[in-house]
């Protein structure tokens, strides 16, 4: 959840460690620091609340040195405050961590710490690191490292200076993302590539319970024993200026006009034409693998829980597979049935979600195959997977999630319709005919960030509005869900996502002219029962924003406003659908105020339980 930058080399650390916050502070944004050595000595700046804050607490009193550490936090332990805040110091002012992850036995070991003298000035759980380093350190700073890590259980990836080795960086990780970036003369270390990119786009991905020991000219990456680690170094595939607003008042807005692009990239060499099947490289499976299928379980979490909705009824649908959805963070508290023949698809954008992680290694430790749906490169989840297949949505910073929804739900799009195709579960004309409209889709999206202009006229009615109740029915009820979530997390406003046949099982009672619905009404099966579940609304005085195909008469006169969408097949609707969706909710946030990058309490990637 919390950012991570360090740097060691012959420029000011602190100006690099600063401009790398920058590009993490979507991990985090409840107070952030920086230490640097200089002349021997420690220096160490921190402040609560954002990034802006830091940067003026630097400019009035710099911290000159050309190795340091630098953190942007997301609190789970200890309220937001300077004393909490990152990086922790020894007891003796030293040494200097940072830290991303839970330490679940810090109680433990604070205990035992403090009854050996050790003082500590804060309440979280990452302080116990440096006094253990301390504890532990006679004049090798990795080796202190490497026997503190031992006594510790949870999730972590650390950095860790001395003032007393100035030419030292030390990193290591388990279950939370680190890389070390490579440089000349000068490497660096991140929680996520994004961060170093304009330095750099050569980084070593750092597995679990791996060290690594930098200095300006080497880095030497080895295991818990320190056994050299032979690792091949990994090119960032994305240019400097994608983790740019590019003139974007908000990376969400950047994001959500990147989808057309992005959507190309996700069909390249995947499907080309109608005629031709779908090849998904990185699968790995065979077709005889994918007709003994006998269930498919997908879990995720938020935004890509809703993506794995999607997923599961595409593929009853069309692949003739049982299929479920679960939410990862239940498998803690369920014993989920593995067939013989079960594939687990793990979908996450970053990666790195630790409830996703969990999951996986569940449904692995009974049997399952893991195929992944994910969008970085290398990540926790994709080294452990048995197959791969990439959503190319490219580096994604807003915290609320736009691009990868849609690019999660082509994707699964194409992974349901490979198996119907492999498994001759759907008449043959249905598939080309889907193939054919998933071909358009990256148009019709084109053509709906062109009618941004009437979106935002339909916010500028509502966003005042304090209530909303977002309805759809079958392959839309996600759709409902997901718009509901981007509604309630950047804008504040009260939203639920709900099926429009519980309409009368409670929701109903919600319905007066102060709560707004956004009703999912394009053609399909469940056409006429949308369109009654909108008058029983409009019966009851509720406004009624409707999500409909051009042209659509019907939902003209029912509803007080519409956001228009391209006709296209039902099944394929939920991306086009997102997009209005994800407009509405930018700009009714933009229109209240709201800061909409760094929505409070969320960060990006929740690499914690």
């Amino acid at each position: 959840m919390c950012g991570i930058v360090g740097y060691i080399g012959s420029r000011q650390a602190a100006e690099i460690c600063l401009s790398g916050l920058r590009r993490l502070e979507y991990r985090g944004y409840d107070s952030a620091g920086v230490a640097v050595i200089r002349d021997g000595q420690l220096q160490v700046r921190k402040v609560v609340g954002k990034l802006a804050n830091l940067t003026a607490a630097l400019r009035e009193s710099p911290l000159p040195g050309t190795t340091g550490i630098g953190h942007t936090r997301w609190a789970t332990h200890g309220k937001p405050s300077v004393t909490n805040s990152h990086p922790h110091l020894s007891c003796d002012g030293r040494i200097a961590v940072v830290h991303n992850g839970i330490i679940e036995n810090y109680g433990e070991l604070r205990n035992q710490l403090e009854a050996e003298g050790h003082q500590f000035r804060s309440v979280t759980d990452t302080e116990v690191m440096p006094h253990l380093v301390e504890k532990y350190y006679q004049g090798d700073l990795r080796e202190a490292v490497r026997r503190a890590i031992l006594d510790l259980e949870g999730a972590f990836a650390f950095g860790v200076i001395c003032a007393d080795e100035p030419e030292q960086l030390i990193a290591a990780r388990r279950f939370s993302p680190l890389v070390v970036g490579i440089g000349e003369g000068e490497n660096y270390i991140a929680s996520d590539m994004g961060a170093i990119r304009p330095e750099t786009d050569q980084v070593y991905v750092i597995g679990d319970d791996e060290l690594a020991l930098i200095t300006p000219d080497d880095i030497e990456l080895t295991d818990l024993e320190l056994n050299p680690i032979d690792r091949q170094v990994f090119t960032i595939p994305w240019p400097p200026e994608a983790a740019q607003k590019s003139g974007h008042k908000y990376f969400m807005h950047k994001e959500i006009h990147e989808q057309a692009e992005a959507m190309h990239a996700c069909l390249a060499g995947r499907l080309s034409n109608p005629d031709e099947p779908i090849i998904l490289e990185g699968l790995g499976m065979s077709e005889q693998d994918i007709r003994n299928l006998q269930k498919v379980v997908f879990t995720a979490c938020g935004t890509a829980f809703h993506a794995g909705m999607v997923g599961q009824f595409i593929m009853e649908s069309l692949a003739q597979v049982p299929a479920q959805v679960d939410l990862a963070a239940e498998f803690q508290v369920k014993d989920p049935v593995v067939l013989d023949n079960t594939l687990a698809v793990i979908i996450s954008q970053s990666g790195e979600t630790a409830d996703s992680l969990l999951a996986l290694r569940d449904l692995k430790g009974k049997g399952a195959r893991i195929a992944s749906v994910l969008n970085v490169v290398d990540s926790s989840i994709a080294r452990e997977s048995d197959g791969v297949v990439y959503i190319q949505a490219g580096p994604e910073i807003g915290v609320a999630s736009t691009k990868a929804y849609t690019l999660q739900v082509l994707t699964l799009e194409l992974l349901a319709l490979h198996f119907a195709e492999v498994r001759q579960s759907a008449p043959p004309e249905q598939i080309r005919a889907l193939k054919a409209a998933l071909l358009a889709v990256p148009d019709q999206v084109a053509e709906l960030l062109r009618r941004e202009p009437e979106v935002k006229q339909v916010a500028a009615r509502y966003y005042e509005m304090d209530d909303a109740l977002y309805l759809g029915r079958g392959i839309n009820l996600p759709s409902a869900m997901e718009g509901a979530l981007k509604l309630k997390e950047i804008s504040y406003i009260h939203a639920e996502g709900y099926s429009a046949g519980e309409m009368k099982h409670g929701p109903i009672a919600l319905v007066d002219p102060e709560l707004f619905t956004v009703a999912i009404a394009v053609n399909g099966q469940v056409y006429e029962k949308m369109t009654g579940n909108i008058q029983e609304i409009k019966a009851r005085e509720g406004p009624v924003i409707g999500v409909a195909n051009d042209g659509d008469e019907v939902i003209a006169q029912q509803c007080n406003d519409v956001l228009w969408v391209p006709s296209c097949p039902e099944l394929i609707s939920p991306i086009t659908v997102a997009i209005p969706l994800q407009l509405l909710a930018y700009h009714m946030a933009d229109m209240r105020g709201e800061d909409i990058d760094q929505p409070r309490n969320l960060a990006k990637t929740v690499t914690v339980e």
